[in-house]
């Protein structure tokens, strides 16, 4: 069984679903997964902050199910540890969407193993999963890959957040989300989560850029081709946020065709989701 960790509201549908059937149709063993949806209602700071819907997590549920039966789609509401640990702090109101930082709740949701892939929704997986799920992190908090803009501009070693495989174990020995929890309720961060996790950790994996490759897809290597904002030169300098759901934009600017499959499935699947409504 693997465990999988996703965050967000009703907004991260088309995000979650490109997401796992890419998981599912690059993986061979069609092995089980136990996805997990850690969600909240924040309404009092914008009134399209609510919780994702159970309707949805019962339709990706189904969807999973058609892979393997006894995969399972979960909807775990944290607002009261949110409000509890995190709630009204320096880091809520931040250009970051304050459901990233749902997954410094992690160790303190119950039903996790000793091992979690925590994943952030704009992501797609090129080849088989227990490539990284499989990693051996027996003595590390954690194993994640460099941020690819901060590993210059922070740290050589500064992490990105997006695609982080904890032992929650060893997290727990040494209360690393505790300290990154207390240090984005008591200060005020660039990168909350992801700078407090790098700053928190005791001991950390540092994994090649293949596993949570930022900008560029390298079809024999890349595991994970992650779609986050980028730089771009021409034809001037400026920044663009394509995500993997913006299929005609992933077709143009990136020319990328590796998962036309996945989004052959994706329109049907989306389409039977809002037929539904």
């Amino acid at each position: 069984m693997i465990d999988l960790v996703f965050c967000g509201n009703e907004k991260v549908f088309d995000g979650i679903l490109t997401a796992l059937l890419s998981i599912a149709m690059r993986d061979p063993s069609k092995d089980a997964y136990r996805v997990t949806v850690l969600t909240m209602d924040l309404t009092r700071r914008k009134p399209d902050y609510t919780p994702i819907s159970d309707r949805l997590c019962a339709f990706l549920d189904k969807v999973l199910k058609t892979y393997n039966p006894e995969s399972s789609v979960r909807k775990v509401d944290v607002t009261d540890l949110y409000e509890e640990h995190l709630g009204h702090g320096p880091n809520e109101n931040t250009y970051v969407s304050p459901y990233a930082l749902l997954r410094l709740l992690i160790d303190l949701v119950p039903g996790f193993d000793h091992r979690v892939l925590y994943l952030d929704v704009d992501l797609f997986f090129n080849r088989d999963i227990h490539l990284l799920y499989d990693y051996p992190i027996d003595r590390v908090e954690y194993a994640a890959a460099n941020d690819h803009y901060g590993k210059f501009l922070i740290n050589p070693r500064y992490i990105n957040s997006g695609v982080i495989l904890f032992n929650l174990d060893r997290c727990r020995e040494t209360n690393l989300l505790g300290k990154a929890r207390q240090m984005v309720a008591t200060k005020k961060l660039m990168f909350p989560d992801q700078s407090a996790i790098y700053k928190c950790t005791t001991r950390k994996k540092l994994l090649p850029p293949k596993y949570n490759d930022q900008k560029f897809l390298h079809k024999k290597s890349t595991i994970v081709r992650h779609f986050s904002k980028r730089l771009f030169w021409l034809p001037y300098p400026h920044t663009a946020n394509i995500k993997q759901w913006m299929v005609d934009d992933v077709h143009r600017i990136f020319r990328y065709h590796a998962w036309d499959d996945v989004y052959e499935e994706y329109f049907r699947l989306k389409a039977e989701y809002e037929k539904g409504e």
